[in-house]
């Protein structure tokens, strides 16, 4: 392991410990961070940003996207609990990244990118790197991916106002779903999202962050 990413790891294990308080996370699971170790986010930022790939900060993919900082990738992928049959939905797909995270914790992941360059870019790069459970679809994230459904688990980059029905409909029971939600419009929460066994969902807002918004159309 080189430096750059022991450096990227530590500093995810110090965030968690700081924000323990608000997500009850105090270390992420030891298979959630060797997932994060083998992936090379330098393979998934564009070659400008190279230098900056380890640093612990969301970096421009074009196009007004990003790639998420390290640590909320691995937050939002230990809030998760995946299991290794899981199927995973992600809506969002931008450079691949953590959907490639994903594809180490689980059988399948479907994910969804409404802009078409960036779906076929990513798509390759994840086929390129030997991501081959993962399947990427150009599509609007607002309606899910219902010839696939149900998932065991979803995971929304993008931060919505609510939670889009089709995604709450295409969970699960048992299931786990990640989002931002801006109810406000701007201020945005860290939510997670869980299902009953009858079907019945809970909603636990944990932590303030910042996404581009997800967009219906």
């Amino acid at each position: 392991m080189n430096a750059d990413i022991k450096r990227m790891l530590e500093t995810i294990r110090q965030e968690a410990r700081l924000t323990a308080v608000y997500t009850g996370r105090a270390q992420f699971a030891d298979k959630v961070m060797s997932a994060m170790a083998e992936v090379n986010r330098a393979d998934f930022v564009p070659q400008v940003a190279h230098s900056q790939a380890f640093t612990n900060s969301p970096l421009a993919i074009g196009y007004g996207q990003t790639i998420s900082q390290p640590f909320i990738v691995a937050l939002m992928t230990d809030l998760l609990d995946l299991s290794p049959d899981d199927r995973v939905l992600e809506v969002g797909t931008g450079s691949g990244y953590q959907a490639a995270v994903l594809a180490k914790l689980a059988r399948q992941v479907y994910s969804i990118e409404r802009i078409e360059s960036l779906q076929e870019s990513a798509a390759s790069r994840l086929n390129q790197h030997g991501f081959y459970n993962v399947s990427c679809r150009h599509s609007n994230g607002y309606e899910g991916w219902p010839e696939q459904a149900p998932f065991d688990a979803i995971i929304v980059t993008a931060a919505s106002a609510s939670v889009p029905p089709a995604l709450l409909e295409q969970l699960k029971p048992g299931g786990r779903m990640i989002l931002p939600l801006a109810e406000n419009g701007l201020y945005q929460q860290l939510t997670l999202i869980t299902k009953n066994a009858q079907g019945e969902t809970e909603s636990k807002p944990l932590l303030a962050v910042s996404f581009v918004p997800l967009i219906d159309d």
